[in-house]
């Protein structure tokens, strides 16, 4: 086989995200009212402070306000709490977004459950993941549905395929596997106790990874012609690299790149989650 179609995430998401700029441009213009994000940030981990600035300018971008909760390294969990608190009364906020990881010593578990479940925007509150578990409406975690949104975009069907997600983490793998169900896929997911991994991701059409792994996945793990959608980011010494070898082109017929591919999709997302948000918590108010 030739190389594998990019699957691409900057301009995809660059496409949500304009959309999204589109509407919430109209809605202002026509209520003078517009969705409000509030990221949450404890510490000076220096990839969150990339991260949050990205974010930041991305919702500036889109004609969101944007608003940032900044706390010290010595913060506690109360602290976060409090904060977080005091952001689910703020009628200008629609969306809370609590930049993980936090320092050690913070219970981001605790801090999470305070979430108010309607301004989730990263889904990631128990209520929300119940409502996904159950196939009820709610806001679903950006990344895994950043992965939908850009295997859609290629026409990548998913009914009936064979799906393998590897990894199993609340943030991503558990999510992923509950989303690509919901659209009748096959689903297996990998993790570290899987016998035989290899042959079990070999079988699927449709691959995952997000695994924390730097470049776990190599070229005998795929099915030829299969979609592979590279979700790890790590940074090394060569530099950035996802959890797929670069060799896995050669036989994948899609395959996402790092940096570039499901990155801006999460961001893209968290857009949209807000904007949903916004909207339905403005039909509560009439």
């Amino acid at each position: 086989m030739g190389q594998a179609i990019v699957l691409d995430g900057k301009r995809v998401g660059a496409e949500i995200r304009q959309a999204v700029g589109r509407e919430v441009e109209a809605y202002l213009s026509a209520h003078g009212r517009r969705p409000g994000l509030a990221v949450v940030l404890v510490g000076n981990d220096p990839a969150s402070e990339i991260y949050v600035r990205n974010k930041r300018r991305a919702c500036e971008d889109a004609h969101m306000h944007s608003v940032q909760r900044r706390l010290p390294e010595t913060a506690t969990t109360d602290d976060v709490v409090a904060v977080v608190r005091a952001l689910n009364q703020d009628p200008q906020i629609h969306g809370i977004l609590v930049q993980l990881p936090v320092p050690r010593h913070v219970d981001s578990r605790r801090v999470l459950a305070e979430l108010s479940p309607d301004k989730d925007v990263d889904g990631l509150t128990e209520t929300n993941l119940g409502r996904l578990a159950a196939g009820q409406a709610g806001l679903r975690p950006c990344t895994p549905m950043g992965v939908l949104a850009i295997l859609d975009r290629y026409d990548i069907p998913l009914s009936g395929r064979r799906a393998v997600v590897v990894g199993r983490s609340r943030l991503v793998g558990l999510p992923l596997a509950l989303l690509l169900m919901a659209r009748d896929a096959t689903v297996t997911v990998v993790h570290s106790r899987t016998a035989d991994p290899v042959r079990v991701v070999r079988d699927a059409e449709i691959v995952a990874v997000a695994a924390g792994r730097p470049q776990m996945v190599t070229r005998e793990w795929i099915r030829p012609g299969a979609a592979v959608v590279d979700v790890g980011i790590n940074r090394t010494p060569q530099g950035l690299v996802g959890d797929v070898e670069a060799g896995v082109a050669e036989v994948a017929g899609y395959l996402t790149p790092v940096p570039g591919g499901v990155g801006p999709m999460t961001i893209a997302g968290l857009l949209r989650n807000t904007w949903q948000a916004f909207l339905a918590q403005e039909a509560d108010r009439t």
